[in-house]
């Protein structure tokens, strides 16, 4: 089984190459041409990348994240969000290692079978990075304008945020 597994990818490889040879393609040419491609997406993307990162660690290191946290307490526990899991909230939209990082300090400091480590452990398996996603996607693709793409996805964080804390309330109680 594990000979099996690791055979995976280079029997695919290979079977993709010789596909590509009996329909009479250049494959390595293909290889190339595509690369090629993939590294003009990355020099369109990048800008973006290095925006979003920035604000992330300004935001964190101004003490924002602090402030904003004791402010939304009240709403959340109104909501049956932990409280503590607010920095969480407000940072996985906009950065996944920085989500992670809030993730595991969660974890660390209430526990993992804790039920502010499930909570957390469970939002950061349902939500996305969005405002990541949205800079990687939409500055591939050359979108400007994102129209109503950014509140959609904000809608449907919130919404993964609420079911999360309400499915591990539901599954493993108070």
């Amino acid at each position: 089984m594990e000979l099996l597994l690791d055979m995976t990818v280079p029997v695919l490889i290979a079977a993709v190459a010789l596909y590509g040879m009996l329909r009479r393609v250049d494959v390595y040419d293909a290889l190339v041409h595509g690369a090629a491609d993939g590294l003009g997406v990355l020099l369109r993307i990048v800008p973006s990348l290095i925006a979003l990162l920035t604000a992330v660690y300004m935001f964190r290191a101004s003490g924002a994240l602090e402030l904003a946290a004791g402010a939304l307490a009240p709403v959340l526990e109104a909501l049956g969000i932990p409280p503590e899991t607010v920095g969480l909230l407000l940072v996985r939209p906009v950065s996944g290692s920085a989500a992670l990082g809030v993730g595991a300090d969660l974890i660390t400091t209430y526990g993992p079978d804790s039920l502010v480590g499930r909570t957390a452990a469970v939002m950061l398996g349902s939500t996305e990075t969005t405002f990541y996603t949205i800079a990687v996607y939409f500055g591939a693709a050359g979108i400007v304008k994102t129209r109503y793409a950014v509140p959609a996805a904000l809608c449907a964080d919130l919404t993964g945020f609420l079911a999360a804390s309400w499915a591990v309330r539901l599954l493993f109680g108070t």
